[in-house]
């Protein structure tokens, strides 16, 4: 009897290579057309939305239906293709919005313009004017008020959050014993889920009226008050991220500390906590930015006036942000009136987006470090 091989020299292996690379071949084309085809489907469909068309729903179903079969057949170059679209789609969302918020702030900007030195600055009076009148002749409206506001109260919340957020962050990292840190970190955590408006009307029926019988204030609604509320909604945001980045410091960096004789206080103050600044700080910003875009509880407790406290530094005093403008009246303005809506949306816009780029430098600066890279 005559047994037939499989080896590669064999003219049955060298037949069964060829059908193994010709399969290939057909998934490997097969894959790629898939990716095009569903890749080109998602365009359309992005295309047919900017267009408001009612056709958006075909190349839409396309791609759903050409995605599916993908993942099904070819998995992982759908799966390539899938991620490195919603990517994509990331940043074109993002500079979307950005165009949209800029170009209907235009109008207003144009119509607040200034000349200095002989060139039209578009928007120079709403920066350099401190009233907002939306119902005289002729109508103004100056962002100086509510960015003052914005100010007074992400200071007063920063105030409030940093400290002890960073105290608490150090307390479950270094201090806590496991039990307590897992039942207290999961904790703080949950307290960044409660609504804002939970926060809001809990100020606005305790912490208000306590402040206007105390202070003797006209009405209710400071701006101290506000920042305090903020800032304890902003905590567990402080404490999240600093504790992992404390957490992050090496065991041996403390170890070595400790073996030449420092007290576990010097060892934090001295080791840990300069080693993990940059995560520190990267989380009080990150705390920061979610001060400056608070919006209902700055709604429900102001007074929503937009004008300058007298003098500028009474905190006694809550009239208007920048987000309770937005918030207070979207919903009857029109005209110029809506487009300066549009402006404070794009100041704290630009503003957060600063503060989140410059949180994620600050995080990528400790890791550099704590990697020991140059």
């Amino acid at each position: 009897m005559t047994e037939t091989t499989n080896e590669p020299g064999t003219g049955t292996g060298q037949r069964r290579i060829r059908q193994a690379r010709r399969f290939v071949d057909r998934t490997e084309t097969g894959a790629l057309v898939t990716v095009s085809v569903m890749s080109t489907a998602l365009l359309a469909a992005l295309a047919g939305f900017l267009a408001v068309s009612s056709l958006t729903i075909a190349p839409f179903a396309l791609f759903l239906i050409t995605a599916g079969y993908g993942w099904l057949r070819h998995q992982e170059l759908t799966a390539r293709a899938l991620t490195l679209a919603m990517t994509a789609s990331t940043l074109l969302i993002l500079g979307l919005i950005i165009v949209f918020i800029f170009q209907a702030s235009m109008p207003v900007l144009s119509y607040e313009s200034m000349r200095v030195f002989g060139v039209e600055v578009p928007g120079l009076r709403m920066f350099l004017e401190t009233r907002w009148d939306a119902v005289s002749d002729p109508v103004r409206y100056s962002m100086v008020p509510m960015i003052h506001g914005t100010l007074v109260v992400t200071v007063i919340a920063t105030v409030v959050a940093a400290p002890l957020g960073v105290a608490a962050a150090l307390f479950l990292s270094e201090i806590a014993p496991p039990a307590v840190r897992d039942i207290v970190k999961p904790g703080v955590e949950i307290l960044a889920g409660i609504p804002s408006i939970i926060y809001g009307f809990i100020g606005f029926t305790l912490l208000s009226p306590w402040a206007s019988r105390q202070f003797q204030t006209t009405g209710q609604g400071t701006y101290l008050f506000v920042g305090i509320v903020v800032g304890l909604m902003a905590l567990p945001t402080v404490v999240s991220v600093a504790e992992d980045a404390l957490s992050s410091v090496p065991e041996s960096m403390k170890s070595g500390s400790l073996a030449v004789g420092t007290t576990d206080w010097q060892t934090m103050t001295s080791i840990t906590l300069p080693a993990a600044f940059s995560g520190v700080s990267a989380a009080v910003i990150l705390g920061v930015g979610r001060a400056i875009g608070e919006t209902m509880a700055a709604t429900v407790m102001l007074r929503g006036v937009p004008r300058l406290t007298d003098p500028l530094i009474n905190v006694f005093y809550g009239q208007e942000t920048l987000t309770s403008l937005i918030a207070r009246n979207y919903g009857e303005a029109d005209g110029l009136q809506m487009d300066a809506l549009f402006v404070a949306g794009t100041i704290l816009f630009v503003t957060v987006l600063i503060i989140s780029i410059g949180s994620q430098y600050i995080e990528w600066r400790m890791r550099k470090k704590l990697g020991g890279e140059v």
